[in-house]
């Protein structure tokens, strides 16, 4: 019974999402940004308590810090920042694996070209998708439609 009134909650919560796309992404973009703040403090502190033993080191974790910091604070202020990093996260992915493709496509890779035949489709269509996250309205129905499918899938999933 539990199950399924989460299920319901989920399709519920991913219908109002999909309504309004813009309000999915901002409990999700504030979640994200309180994490990366902590860890970036928690970075800082870390630096500081570091530098004893190893100044580079600790210079290290203090100047990653305070980029997670900013970066936290960033992404609980602007969600638009949030989906841009997403999207940016996607494209090096999507390019990364086509350039990956293209190596294995030339050197054979895995005993077959097919490899980076698929490596390629593959990062092509991250780049499709990571054009699309980084616009927060399509990153909004994105998190709308998951919730959706998430919920339905629930619903008639057997215990």
């Amino acid at each position: 019974m539990q199950k399924n009134t989460l299920a319901i909650v989920l399709i519920i919560l991913g219908i109002i999402v999909l309504a309004f796309p813009l309000l999915g992404l901002v409990p999700i973009s504030i979640l994200t940004g309180l994490g990366v703040a902590f860890l970036g403090i928690g970075l800082i502190l870390a630096g500081f308590s570091d530098r004893v033993e190893s100044s580079g080191l600790g210079l290290l974790e203090i100047v990653l810090g305070i980029i997670a910091l900013v970066l936290g604070l960033g992404f609980i202020l602007n969600p638009g920042l949030f989906s841009f990093v997403a999207g940016l996260i996607v494209y090096m992915a999507g390019l990364f694996l086509i350039i990956v493709g293209i190596v294995a496509l030339f050197t054979k890779a895995g005993g077959s070209r097919w490899n980076g035949v698929v490596a390629i489709i593959i990062g092509l269509i991250y780049l499709i998708f990571g054009y699309f996250i980084s616009n927060p309205f399509y990153l909004g129905i994105l998190i709308g439609l998951w919730l959706l499918i998430t919920g339905i899938m629930m619903f008639f999933q057997k215990d």
